[in-house]
């Protein structure tokens, strides 16, 4: 580690400041220029980030800027290669905290914490560090960004649930490592073994207690990591041994009742398995990849989901206009958006709360992801010829009241829809569209001539998840005033806005989040928006006039979250564009 005595001496060629800002001390040192600097930090304003990942994009060294991060601050630099660590040091930082805020604990004197990270400027991590720990202080020295991510999979690689596969035999590992394409009798054998069994119930288990939507089995040539999506973003959680990786996908081929021979092709299947008092559904896809077979498994637990409209995200006048929508006897109801932005959940939560005994429900979907009482659920089977526009036909001679489709993605399905629409049936469905003036341009563009879209058409919602803050370590949080003029906000709103994050703690595991939240831009089909639909309107011009009459976009129904604490900047600008 470098020496950290101040003896007023420069670092490099860098004039020793005291906590000058990183870009005035790169400009000073003729590093870079004040208009390479002024657009840094334009990046950094438009997409986060630290300034100094925004200007290495600009070409400026890794070496030059740590340099310039060390004089700046008058702190010591270090290599972590060269520096020992005693293990104590590293257990006193839990791998998901350090991975979290990018950093490797150097030391730890008198209840004083030393750290390396990349991004000295942040001092929320050292107040973080101080209140999750309880140290006296936690003080930073600097490193290159691309040395603590090689330091994090140095240090933090081991799993805290590897320990349950050392009973596994030198022979059975030896199976694995050997095969290259394994014997099915003897992996069958390997996959039933009580610690393959222990260790894939394991993965269930942490997936369900971290509240994961999916788990991801990827295995490689010479790799394999388990990762989890939690509140929509991708996790590592694990990173078994490669040998054991055969066994895994084996074990969980056995459970879904799939083809545990079949290396070549794709298979799908479902597992049902019981977590406390509650039963949980898994939807599994296996694929063999150039690099082995990897699996995916979607979590569907029922007791997690919210069928309540009322908390799903929708403004006040939002949920009014859509309740109106889907109480009409007849009419299409549209909800669009990207995969995993909860469109399905957004149309169950209408269907349940439609759902009585006078009333008949069908459901066409790909695949049935909620089963629910009282509603006749049916899935595709493209590879019999049951398809959603076959479905549809079937469904109209059997005198529905309501139809919801899950997905219209094609002239045909969108063609009997529509008609079912106008027939006195009420149609709900889902289309991949960015916003909601797009959905009825994506219709016209399949074929729908404009006056029947704009008939059948009762209301458009588009929607995108974004992830809530953490209530048990939420805290305020300075923003600058550009940054919020720029998400659309006057100078007078941006200087009373009270913004807020999440610090991290057991509770969120350390993210600073905790569930999500949908962002919502409704579009009633009013005159205004008929007429334009008439008058050839493109989808811009169905915005602004939309925008125009009162529609809140989604970066608008984002900018009123944020205001009123519900979630951060990182997460509208994440999913949402101006």
């Amino acid at each position: 580690m470098a020496d950290d005595k101040d003896d007023g001496k420069t670092t490099g060629k860098f004039p020793k400041a005291t906590r000058t800002e990183l870009g005035e001390v790169l400009v000073r040192a003729n590093v870079v220029s004040i208009e390479q600097l002024d657009a840094a930090r334009r990046q950094v304003a438009e997409r986060g980030g630290t300034l100094a990942q925004r200007l290495a994009e600009l070409g400026v060294t890794e070496d030059t800027l740590v340099s310039g991060m060390a004089a700046s601050l008058g702190i010591p630099i270090v290599d972590l290669q060269q520096v020992p660590i005693p293990p104590e040091v590293l257990k006193a930082i839990p791998r998901q905290v350090a991975i979290r805020y990018g950093i490797i604990p150097i030391s730890i004197d008198g209840g004083a914490l030393t750290y390396a990270t990349a991004n000295p400027y942040d001092l929320y991590v050292m107040d973080d560090l101080k209140k999750m720990f309880g140290y006296k202080s936690a003080d930073p020295v600097v490193t290159s960004e691309s040395n603590i991510i090689r330091a994090l999979k140095e240090f933090y690689a081991e799993d805290t649930l590897d320990d349950v596969i050392k009973n596994l035999t030198d022979e059975e590992l030896k199976i694995l490592e050997d095969a290259k394409d394994p014997d099915s009798a003897e992996l069958e054998k390997l996959s039933v073994d009580k610690d393959i069994v222990r260790y894939v119930n394991l993965i269930f288990i942490q997936a369900l207690r971290q509240g994961a939507s999916d788990i991801h089995i990827e295995g490689s040539e010479d790799d394999f990591a388990i990762r989890f999506r939690i509140d929509g973003m991708m996790r590592e959680v694990m990173r078994p041994p490669l040998s054991i990786h055969d066994a895994i996908i084996s074990r969980i081929k056995i459970m879904s009742s799939l083809d545990i021979a079949e290396h070549r092709m794709p298979q799908s299947g479902r597992i049902k398995i019981k977590f406390g008092k509650k039963e949980v559904d898994l939807r599994i896809e296996i694929c063999p990849y150039i690099t082995g077979e990897k699996a995916v498994m979607r979590i569907l637990d029922k007791s997690a989901l919210q069928l309540d409209m009322t908390r799903l995200g929708f403004d006040a006048e939002q949920l009014k206009q859509f309740k109106q929508a889907v109480r009409q006897p007849w009419g299409m109801v549209l909800v669009t958006g990207p995969t995993g932005s909860g469109k399905t959940t957004t149309l169950y939560s209408a269907l349940m709360e439609l759902n009585q005994p006078h009333v008949k429900i069908l459901t066409v979907e790909d695949p049935v992801e909620i089963t629910v009482k009282g509603i006749s659920q049916l899935q595709v089977k493209d590879d019999i010829g049951r398809n959603f526009s076959v479905a549809l036909r079937s469904f109209l001679r059997q005198d529905p009241d309501i139809i919801m489709v899950g997905e219209i993605r094609d002239l045909e399905t969108a063609d009997i829809a529509i008609k079912a629409a106008m027939t006195g049936h009420l149609v709900l469905s889902t289309l991949h569209t960015n916003d909601a003036p797009s959905a009825m341009s994506r219709l016209l563009n399949m074929g729908i001539e404009p006056f029947i879209a704009a008939s059948a058409v009762n209301l458009i919602a588009a929607q995108r998840l974004v992830r809530v803050i953490c209530k048990n370590c939420k805290e305020t949080l300075e923003v600058p005033l550009d940054m919020l003029t720029d998400l659309g906000l006057s100078e007078e709103e941006a200087k009373i806005a009270k913004l807020f994050r999440g610090a991290g703690c057991k509770h969120c595991n350390n993210s600073g989040y905790k569930g999500r939240l949908a962002l919502f831009e409704v579009l009633p089909m009013s005159d205004e928006i008929h007429a334009g639909i008439m008058q050839g309107y493109t989808a811009s011009e169905l915005q602004k006039e939309a925008v125009r009459i009162g529609m809140q976009t989604l970066r608008q129904s984002g900018v009123k979250k944020l205001l009123d604490g519900i979630t951060t900047i990182e997460e509208v600008l994440r999913v949402t564009k101006k």
